[in-house]
């Protein structure tokens, strides 16, 4: 990932969005005091992106993905409107950003573990299919999220299904990343399409809050927008 920085705001962008200028968009750190928990916060990132405005779901940990403006709860926004950003909080949940350069759509998604069990990822590929995008065009990339050598699941046999057995590294743990790989692969994304950061928020306290590190935390920002013409 590439490091930004302006304003004493400090973010990271995917380097397999680079070569598309029309997709603005950054998972922001801890650095510049932004814990994405007050509105303020909000509002900068809307004036350092350029944003007309900001769309942010309330996030329930769901399989449901709405196209903006969402109905209701959901934990994951689609749009072809430029100028509006989708915003997703996270404190080691996944956030995906979806894109696709044919039909100048985004999507952002917010995944954490139940979010893998009920399988948003294919959820968010159905509806973006029925806005005409098709699956080996679009570009997936996953932010900082909780790295497999910290995420540790005791009652994985109550809570994880089966098919998330081949990808437990050792007693009671579990390679989230590879997971969301498979799913998205399984869907028809193209593995040289898919850029998943492999930073664990849980490891990198210097940048990224983490609910199982404190508990009592704020919140990270993964925004994507589609560049006023």
């Amino acid at each position: 990932m590439i490091r930004r920085k302006k304003e004493n705001i400090q973010w990271l962008e995917f380097e397999l969005l680079q070569p598309f200028p029309e997709v603005v968009h950054g998972v922001f750190t801890r650095h510049g005091g932004l814990s994405f928990t007050e509105e303020g916060s909000l509002s900068l990132v809307s004036k350092l992106l350029s944003l007309s405005s900001l769309e942010a779901p309330k996030q329930v940990h769901s399989d449901v993905v709405e196209i903006v403006p969402p109905k209701g709860e959901c934990d994951g926004l689609i749009t072809a409107e430029r100028g509006v950003g989708l915003l997703i909080r996270h404190a080691d949940c996944q956030a995906a950003i979806f894109f696709d350069p044919k039909q100048k759509v985004i999507a952002n998604v917010h995944c954490g573990w139940r979010g893998n069990v009920q399988n948003i990822y294919a959820k968010t590929m159905k509806k973006l299919k029925e806005l005409g995008c098709k699956p080996e065009d679009l570009l997936v990339c996953i932010s900082p999220s909780l790295g497999p050598e910290n995420a540790e699941f005791i009652h994985h046999e109550k809570e994880l299904p089966e098919s998330f057995r081949p990808f437990q590294v050792k007693e009671n743990y579990f390679d989230f990343w590879k997971i969301a790989k498979m799913q998205l692969e399984e869907e028809g994304v193209l593995e040289k399409n898919i850029e998943i950061a492999k930073i664990c928020t849980f490891s990198a306290e210097e940048d990224f809050f983490s609910y199982r590190r404190d508990t009592k935390t704020g919140r990270n920002a993964t925004v994507v927008s589609l560049s006023k013409l």
